[in-house]
């Protein structure tokens, strides 16, 4: 399988399911106090640390360009938070292009304090360096937090049977990077100034982070598992959610949250939006029965939520019923921003 697939030219975007899960099956863990290694679908790695679980996640900032130090923080805290931890400890490795101003760098680090700040994290090190061959600045962050070992929670512990739980809505992520990205493209495919203003504010209203969301409803002991979608959107949270419990999920698409400008923004540009970025929502599972309490809990820290379907046996495959016809699921082979940014894309 991974010689048919190495015959094959990478886009961007993450790499093909098949593709990485032939590359970590290839690791070995030579360290018997890792309790979560790599894996499709799972968020973060675990380490026993003593009377506390250390865990460990590493994301970089790429298609963004704007705020990337506070996206950096961001997005790796989210998955701290989803693994059922408290955000920590911060390491940037910021990559600048050669000729860029000192402004930018300046500009960066005071975007990564100002989060780390906001959500109670550490910086404690990283590297910066100048970097021939690169269009724009990136940023790969890796973010340490702690949990008590039985607090811990993974994607893949969600069993048949559980219904499945979505915090705020999808594309919160996308629709802020395209709004604040690429302003003149949606201007040309007719959005008004309204549309884009408010679009590009989704960085920070809904918002990208799901700590508190996370943390809302990790505190109730009635999650299953948790995940966050972020690149590849819903439908790729779903797939990486499926691959990591080997189960089903049915999905009623009507119940799934799609906020106005991100569905003017993806029509503009004739994008899906289950495809398009994702972080700002929590995707969870819970036994049946107990995603009442959990919403209410979410609901009091004025957290939107909704149950949008049930985990079924994996030969059921991925479905989702939409204006009352069942397909399955749409793939996508990249994230639907990444059309965007390739030489290929056809916008």
């Amino acid at each position: 399988m991974i010689d048919d697939l190495s015959k094959k030219f990478l886009k961007a975007g993450k790499l093909p399911p098949d593709l990485l899960s032939n590359l970590i099956n290839k690791l070995e863990n030579i360290d018997n106090r890792v309790l979560l290694g790599p894996g499709i679908g799972e968020d973060a790695a675990f380490i026993s640390f003593g009377s506390k679980t250390l865990i460990a996640k590493a994301d970089p900032i790429t298609f963004a360009t704007d705020r990337i130090g506070w996206y950096a923080i961001q997005v790796n805290a989210n998955d701290i938070a989803v693994s059922g931890g408290t955000p920590k400890w911060f390491l940037a490795t910021l990559l600048l292009p050669e000729s860029e101003p000192v402004s930018t760098a300046k500009d960066i680090f005071g975007q990564i304090s100002e989060a780390a700040s906001e959500i109670g994290v550490t910086v404690i090190g990283g590297h910066t360096e100048i970097t021939f061959g690169l269009s724009r600045p990136i940023i790969c962050g890796t973010m340490l937090g702690e949990s008590a070992p039985s607090e811990t929670v993974k994607t893949s512990t969600a069993a048949v049977g559980d219904e499945i739980i979505l915090t705020s809505g999808i594309a919160i992520e996308g629709t802020a990077i395209i709004a604040r990205e690429h302003v003149e493209k949606l201007r040309i495919s007719g959005l008004t100034e309204f549309q884009i203003k408010k679009a590009s504010a989704f960085i920070d209203s809904p918002g990208i982070s799901v700590v508190n969301a996370a943390k809302a409803a990790a505190s109730t002991g009635l999650v299953t598992s948790m995940h966050d979608p972020t690149e590849g959107g819903l439908s790729g949270a779903l797939v990486e959610l499926s691959k990591a419990s080997n189960t089903g999920m049915a999905i009623d698409a009507g119940r799934v949250h799609i906020y106005p400008e991100t569905e003017a923004i993806c029509k503009a540009l004739d994008l899906d939006p289950w495809g398009l970025i994702a972080s700002g929502a929590v995707l969870l599972t819970a036994k049946q029965g107990s995603s009442k309490k959990i919403i209410d809990r979410l609901n009091q820290d004025e957290l939107s939520a909704e149950i949008i379907g049930e985990v079924t046996k994996s030969s059921n495959g991925i479905t989702r019923t939409m204006n009352g016809v069942t397909k399955p699921i749409p793939v996508f082979d990249r994230d639907e921003i990444a059309r965007i940014y390739s030489a290929d894309a056809p916008l």
